[in-house]
């Protein structure tokens, strides 16, 4: 540039961006903890859980799901991870008995529960009611669902002979009743992009003993 009043180098640009660079890294102490803190490794936790009847201990970072840790961890890979928000259902499992999503909650949160996936329900030669229902009313159709909405399903009807009241049941004294009305409105929480819902709640009717 033109040498004058105002007039900036190049030079001048370059050793001012320099002593700003020298400035931000002497400040103290404080930005050597940050600088460590960002480089420093995750903190772990051991968790014990008993996964499918079987008793499975971890060592995870703190901030593992459970979803996470049973897919990347424990390799069972037949729950889903759709949304990952937990507004699609698909990596619905059975905790102590109740269904949750498992992308919403972290694993060391659950240590010594009893959990149940898909691969816990049944096998290919042992398939659960409902398995064999999904099967035989046609449940499903890509299939990326069924794990979550099997689970669900199973966990649901439970609900219903426990007497645990949703949001149509209209006498929340009496004992909830098992209709697919009541099925229809606690599945809502799984979403089946295919829109195989009438046949789900056909399987699930079949499995319950009712009339869809």
């Amino acid at each position: 540039m033109t040498e004058g009043y105002g007039a900036i180098s190049r030079r001048d640009v370059l050793k001012t961006s320099a002593t700003g660079a020298a400035i931000a890294g002497s400040l103290g102490p404080g930005n050597v903890a940050m600088a460590q803190a960002q480089t420093a490794a995750p903190p772990h936790a051991a968790v014990s859980l008993r996964i499918n009847g079987k008793a499975t201990r971890l060592e995870l970072d703190t901030r593992t799901t459970l979803l996470d840790a049973l897919r990347e961890h424990v390799k069972l890979t037949g729950t889903k991870k759709g949304c990952d928000h937990g507004q699609c259902g698909a990596c619905t499992v059975i905790v102590n008995g109740r269904r949750i999503n498992s992308c919403l909650t972290l694993a060391v949160m659950h240590e010594g529960d009893e959990v149940t996936t898909i691969e816990g329900l049944g096998s290919p030669d042992n398939l659960h009611p409902m398995q064999a229902a999904f099967v035989e009313h046609d449940g499903y159709q890509c299939g990326y669902c069924t794990p979550g909405q099997i689970c669900s399903a199973v966990a649901v009807l439970e609900e219903i002979r426990a007497g645990v009241p949703s949001h149509v049941t209209a006498d929340v004294s009496k004992p909830s009743p098992m209709t697919t009305t009541e099925m229809r409105e606690r599945m809502s929480g799984n979403i089946c992009r295919c829109g195989a819902y009438s046949n789900i709640a056909e399987a699930m009717a079949q499995v319950a003993g009712v009339k869809a």
